[in-house]
């Protein structure tokens, strides 16, 4: 119900404000209206209005306006929604090929997962969304994640033994962190500070703006630098909106997405270092891994439970091997 009446309401405030172009796609992103992706979309959404005369637009939706992720990317796949930012996990029922985006020490860092997404890699796994309904337009920066904790750190893997994490509405989370020994605790992003706080979790992970803009630190203060994902974030567009268009609209449409990749980037990179001051000046306990290689080894065996198939294991082998 709560759900229900957020998109309606706004809905309500899209339909009433008035409208800067002939056509404005709406777009759905659970994080705040300064948040990195929300920026670059905006600025998308410039780009977009300028090249097409005014003819098109975005207005975006932040702060889980519209749902969770797992209600917008339903609303997108029927033409209900045009527009979404979505990390990638959600996307692995879908669109097999991003479970390799998201496993566990897949990048070995920042510029190498952009050298993938940049590639060919990159493109073919964009393409492989068409099929599932979605028109994927770029990738996005989700920085590497990190398990933070309620009530004590973590400086071994023994450490995580038992702890409750809230995890993504993912299969490959759930066994990411159950590889670790941990009991992974499935909930939408909205649920995970009340989770935090009343103790329903011992623990969440993610990157440093989300845990931040959330105020995820504000109840768990221990960040565990673990870095054990980097998955990316990902714009996409519903494909019934998308068929509606003329060659030339879509043409804008994927030269704007395109466009602001290297602007979210250093929104991106200048928030996540604004983040940890900020977290770090309220106190927060950021604690170093003697170790990761034990973590490494813990989470081996997921690649064989969520990427065993030949094509799979074949687009792990070409993302390692990229420069």
């Amino acid at each position: 119900m709560k759900t229900l009446i957020g998109i309606i309401a706004a809905a309500a405030l899209a339909v009433s404000a008035p409208l800067a172009t002939a056509r404005d796609f709406r777009s759905a992103d659970v994080h705040p209206a300064d948040y990195p992706t929300v920026e670059a979309v905006k600025f998308l959404g410039k780009q977009l209005a300028t090249a097409s005369g005014g003819k098109l637009g975005v207005k975006v939706f932040p702060n889980g306006a519209l749902g969770s992720e797992k209600d917008t990317i339903e609303q997108l796949k029927i033409g209900a929604l045009d527009m979404m930012r979505i990390n990638s996990s959600p996307l692995n029922n879908f669109v097999p090929e991003t479970v390799a985006l998201c496993l566990p020490f897949v990048f070995r860092d920042t510029q190498h997962m952009r050298n993938v997404l940049d590639g060919p890699i990159g493109d073919e796994i964009l393409a492989a969304m068409e099929p599932a309904g979605l028109i994927g337009l770029a990738y996005y920066d989700s920085g590497a994640r990190s398990i933070y904790t309620v009530k004590a750190p973590i400086k071994s893997l023994a450490d995580v033994k038992g702890l409750k994490i809230r995890v993504q509405q993912s299969d490959l989370w759930v066994g990411m962190i159950e590889s670790l020994g941990a009991n992974p605790t499935p909930m939408p992003y909205g649920e995970v500070y009340t989770a935090l706080k009343t103790g329903l979790v011992d623990a969440a992970e993610n990157n440093w703006p989300s845990y931040e803009s959330s105020r995820h630190f504000e109840a768990a203060k221990f960040y565990n630098v673990t870095e054990h994902s980097l998955a990316p974030e990902v714009l996409v567009m519903s494909k019934k909106v998308w068929d509606t268009l003329s060659k030339e609209d879509q043409a804008m449409i994927r030269k704007a997405a395109k466009e602001s990749v290297p602007v979210m980037r250093k929104l991106w990179d200048e928030r996540e270092q604004a983040s940890r001051k900020t977290v770090e000046a309220a106190g927060v306990q950021v604690v170093t891994i003697a170790n990761k290689q034990e973590f490494v080894d813990a989470m081996k065996p997921v690649y064989a439970k969520f990427a065993g198939d030949d094509k799979l294991q074949s687009l792990v082998k070409r993302i390692q091997a990229t420069k």
